[in-house]
């Protein structure tokens, strides 16, 4: 089966701003796309596991990119 990668650039936005956008862009996906989402808000690294564990997505990667942070998110 072929899944699809989607992007999301949160960077400049702050806590609960990239989780939101995050779920936003996830819902129409369907289940096994990934969602990269690059963010550079520090509270992003408690925020985005928590919102995977919670929503039911898998946190494939998450990886420090200079200032920012970059995840990997395989819809649930």
């Amino acid at each position: 089966m072929t899944y699809t990668m989607h992007e999301l650039d949160a960077t400049g936005l702050l806590c609960p701003l990239p989780v939101l956008k995050a779920r936003k862009r996830l819902q129409p996906l369907a289940a096994g796309d990934l969602l990269v989402v690059r963010t550079d808000d520090p509270a992003a690294v408690v925020d985005m596991p928590h919102f995977c564990a919670e929503a039911g997505h898998a946190l494939e990667e998450s990886r420090e990119d200079g200032a920012a942070m970059v995840w990997t998110i395989r819809k649930g």
